[in-house]
């Protein structure tokens, strides 16, 4: 019998809300961190399964986050029920807190921790925290906002804060978790890793790639068309419709696009403070992994 997966909660996320999903023969799940390339993934498998970057929906509507409390779980499975294309689920779970189906493909997308992070704390800007608490029916705070800190020093408390991998998942040591849980996995026929990198460097190549692991023929005339779509500047243009803000909880649709970069946390970063997040990164992943995530850059 197989191990049940584990359950991770946090104030508007909830893994238990995978318990009782029916699984359909190809549906696909990605599962990524926040701001490691979710939203471009989507968009790359529904280029994929529609053929066409002209989709039929919204792109949070094709592919609900399951997990997330903003909408109800029945009105969630719901949809998903009632989709007749190919299915593509986002979630920010670790795949040891979803069913793992042999029926289904699990694509974990990967970045550079410090990049990653630089975009969490600008993404952390654009949230309306007021209406996301209305939506998931949390109480005021009482205590205030924290201190505002720096870009540069917030990142600093993020590389050495301690915390529990399971309860604080964007933490340092809740990312490492996440994509070390994936490294182990990568030998299964149905786990694929995409690293952000290769998604910006050759674009086309990774598409190509995904679309042959998932057993999608693209007529060869058509994969200019898909590619261009998938591109970071295509997709801000067009954020109205892909930015995953069906309930209004960014201040911005366009900011949630905001720049697509690479180095914008190693380039904030002394030599001292790189050497202090290379140490702390050894105390929280094998040394193979870190190799591939960070390209043996630092």
């Amino acid at each position: 019998m197989s191990q049940a997966p584990a359950r991770y909660r946090s104030p508007d996320e909830d893994s238990g809300r995978w318990s009782g999903f029916l699984f359909r023969q190809g549906d696909i799940v990605i599962s990524t961190r926040s701001k490691s390339g979710t939203t471009w993934v989507q968009m790359i498998c529904a280029l994929l399964v529609f053929q066409t970057p002209l989709l039929p929906a919204p792109l949070a509507e094709l592919s609900p986050w399951l997990d997330w409390l903003v909408t109800s779980r029945e009105d969630v499975f719901a949809r998903l029920a009632a989709q007749r294309h190919r299915r593509f689920i986002k979630t920010h779970t670790p795949l040891d807190g979803v069913p793992l189906e042999s029926r289904a493909t699990y694509i974990v997308v990967a970045r550079h921790p410090l990049d990653m992070a630089v975009s969490l704390f600008h993404h952390g800007e654009n949230l309306d925290r007021e209406q996301l608490r209305r939506l998931t029916g949390q109480s005021e705070p009482t205590d205030g906002p924290p201190p505002r800190l720096s870009l540069h020093d917030w990142l600093m408390s993020w590389i050495d804060r301690e915390e529990n991998p399971r309860e604080q998942l964007d933490s340092l040591p809740g990312v490492m978790w996440h994509f070390s849980d994936a490294w182990r996995r990568q030998s299964e026929p149905n786990v694929v890793l995409i690293h952000y990198d290769d998604l910006f460097e050759d674009l086309e190549g990774e598409m190509r790639r995904l679309a042959t692991l998932l057993g999608i023929r693209i007529p060869n005339q058509t994969w200019p068309l898909l590619v261009e779509a998938a591109r970071f500047e295509t997709m801000k243009a067009r954020a109205n419709r892909l930015a995953p803000d069906q309930s209004g909880v960014l201040k911005s649709r366009q900011a949630f696009f905001r720049s697509g970069t690479r180095g914008e946390g190693r380039n904030l970063l002394s030599d001292a403070e790189l050497d202090r997040y290379r140490q702390r990164t050894l105390q929280l992943a094998p040394s193979e992994l870190l190799a591939w995530l960070h390209r043996d850059r630092l």
